[in-house]
């Protein structure tokens, strides 16, 4: 279901932090090419390629509306004269360490980017009079849940990983701010996202790499998972239908019966998935068949904050902007194996 294409203010200045990341690259691409003003920030770390994030990157400043500024949004001298040298409107923060393991083995790292950097950004952002600011979260949050489809209105007080509670976080942070200084905030809890210019150590590039350079895949919980794909580009889809439609107090919120999803303050959270889990097995035959080729599978057990299931329940999304992300796995893994074989000429 099509919100397309949602109506953009070309007006308004973008800032979009991330913006050399898989999400962040995707989403400033979509807003150039509508004809509005970015300006990108990233630290291009060494989570993973550097190089790729430098390709991506090239491609967003061959346009004139595009101005790109390497900072960490640790840095808050840095980031305030990102903000003091440009009149910027709308804030996108998808810049965050991301990966669930890595954040098992590495907690320090999560806490420096994901929760003083978001502090950095939501104080900025309230001094600065930002007219909106949207953020990525994670359906990580919802951890423990077993209730599904997974909803907003959902408590989610048991994340499994730091990752996980760190995104957990930056929505009580951004609640604070939206309660305290009426910034309005949206978080996007985003399901398993795949596609063209993905990262390498997401599972649909690791297996591509693995199964074209004749390596065994590592199937973990012995196959035996469900996740919510979500295609790249109803990801982007998802985040500009929200972006000029800062939320609004819900003046039907209750104390009593508080609802997670929504606030007194000008604040909302959405799910943005395919809602429809797909069988991990289901997406590596698809793979193999996009490829041609079988994979040599190595099975092993559930990892430390993995979970078997993940299903969006985007009622919300649809209700309040007329979206509803529709691509299949067939389509999606079809257009990254050929922009795999495209990028590393094989």
């Amino acid at each position: 279901m099509r919100g397309k294409y949602a109506k953009l203010n070309i007006d308004k200045t973008y800032l979009i932090t991330g913006a050399a990341g898989f999400i962040g690259f995707h989403l400033s691409k979509r807003l150039l090419d509508e004809g509005c003003t970015v300006i990108g920030l990233d630290n291009l770390n060494e989570y993973y390629d550097v190089n790729l994030k430098k390709a991506r990157l090239e491609i967003i400043e061959n346009y004139d509306s595009f101005k790109f500024i390497c900072a960490d949004l640790q840095d808050k001298e840095a980031l305030e004269k990102v903000f003091i040298e440009n009149k910027i409107d709308i804030v996108v923060n998808m810049a965050a360490q991301a990966g669930v393991r890595y954040s098992i083995s590495n907690p320090d790292i999560y806490i420096q980017s994901n929760i003083v950097g978001f502090l950095n950004l939501l104080e900025i952002c309230r001094h600065n009079n930002i007219e909106h600011l949207v953020y990525a979260s994670s359906s990580s949050v919802y951890g423990m849940n077993i209730n599904m489809p997974f909803s907003v209105h959902h408590n989610v007080d048991h994340p499994i990983s730091l990752y996980a509670a760190t995104k957990k976080s930056n929505e009580l942070m951004a609640h604070t701010y939206s309660h305290l200084y009426e910034l309005p905030t949206t978080g996007l809890r985003f399901f398993t996202v795949y596609g063209p210019w993905g990262r390498p150590d997401m599972a649909l590039f690791l297996f591509t790499d693995a199964i074209i350079n004749d390596r065994p895949i590592k199937v973990f919980n012995n196959g035996k998972m469900k996740r919510d794909f979500t295609y790249i580009d109803d990801i982007v889809e998802g985040v500009v239908s929200l972006l000029n439609k800062p939320p609004k107090p819900n003046k039907e919120w209750n104390m009593h019966m508080a609802d997670p999803g929504t606030s007194s303050a000008p604040y909302r959270i959405y799910n943005i998935g395919n809602n429809r889990p797909v069988d991990l097995m289901e997406f590596i035959e698809t793979i193999e068949e996009k490829i041609g080729k079988k994979a040599k599978k190595e099975f092993l057990p559930l990892q430390d904050g993995d979970v078997p299931m993940t299903y969006a329940e985007v009622d919300d999304l649809i209700k309040d902007v007329g979206f509803k992300p529709e691509t299949n796995i067939n389509i999606g893994i079809g257009k990254f194996v050929e922009w795999y074989k495209e990028y590393y000429q094989r």
